[in-house]
Order: C-alpha cells, then structure tokens, then sequence
C-alpha cells in the first residue's frame, strides 16, 4: 500500500512539474519562432533584391533552408500562391499553422502581405524593412516576458505539485 502511495505522489508531483515546465516553454518557443522569421524575412529581401527570382520559388527555397513551423508556412504559401494571390496566402498560411506567437505579432507578419507581390522590388523591400523593425521590437518584448514568466511557470509548477503532495499526505 505505501509503495502505492509513492507511486501516486510521485506521478502528480511529476505531472505537475511537466505542466509548469510545458507553459515555461511557450515563451522560448515564441522568441525563437519571431527570431527564425527575421531571419527568413533577410533571406527574402537579399534574394528579392539580388535575384530575378518569383516569390513562390523564394518562399520554397526558403522553407528549404528552415527546418521548423516557420519553414512550413513558406512551404504552404508558396503552395497556396498557385491558387489566389500572395499576400492571401500569406495571410492563410499564417492563419492556417499553430505557432507559439501571439495575435500582435501574427498581425505584424500578416501587414507584410500589404504589398507583397503588389508593388516593385523597391517597394516590397521596404515593407519587408518595415516588417523586420516591428519583429525586433516583438523579439525584444518578448525576451522581455520570458525572462519574467520562464522561471515563474516552472517553479509554480514544482511549488503546486509539492503542495498537494503534502495536502494528500
């Protein structure tokens, strides 16, 4: 019977652990969401800027040369500009993955496709610049938050499992 006890206190000790440890992640996660559109946002401007090249062959080298969530969105707009027009399916790429960003930083990435496949290469790497310096101000904010909310969601849930270990007891 004791050892069955253990067993118990140890599996919510443990799961709550987790739990504190899963929402603490969500915010390492969005820096580094936001940190891996900047840099696909610099490839895009080089490669509009120093290449010939449509926007649905940049967005498919790109998901190429990112290995993640945000890798498969160019993927999937690249797809999708087959059917309606880029900054549609930007936005529906955008719209379509689960990413660990929130609604202000979705909308700052979905004002790219404002201009996107619309106007110039001048005028689109403008937007993009424009797009870049709102991600770094989001980057910034959310290094900001992580490092207030990281360690407090992963003590709180060490705290919360000990607690009601020792309610039960």
């Amino acid at each position: 019977m004791l050892i069955i006890k253990i067993l118990i206190y140890s599996f919510i000790f443990l799961s709550s652990s987790m739990i504190g440890i899963l929402l603490s992640k969500k915010y390492s996660s969005r820096v580094k969401e936001l940190q891996e559109f900047k840099n696909a946002l610099n490839i895009f401007k080089t490669k509009i800027r120093f290449t010939c090249e449509p926007i649905p062959e940049i967005f498919t080298e790109i998901s190429g040369s990112i290995n993640s969530n945000i890798g498969s969105i160019f993927k999937m707009a690249s797809n999708n500009m087959k059917l309606v027009t880029a900054g549609e399916a930007w936005n529906s790429a955008l719209d379509t993955e689960v990413l660990n960003i929130d609604d202000e930083d979705k909308s700052i990435l979905k004002n790219l496709s404002k201009l996107l496949g619309k106007t110039d290469v001048e005028g689109q790497i403008s937007q993009i610049e424009l797009t870049s310096t709102f991600l770094n101000e989001q980057i910034s904010k959310a290094e900001r938050e992580k490092n207030k909310s990281e360690k407090m969601y992963r003590t709180l849930g060490v705290i919360l499992g000990l607690a009601i270990v020792i309610i039960l007891m």
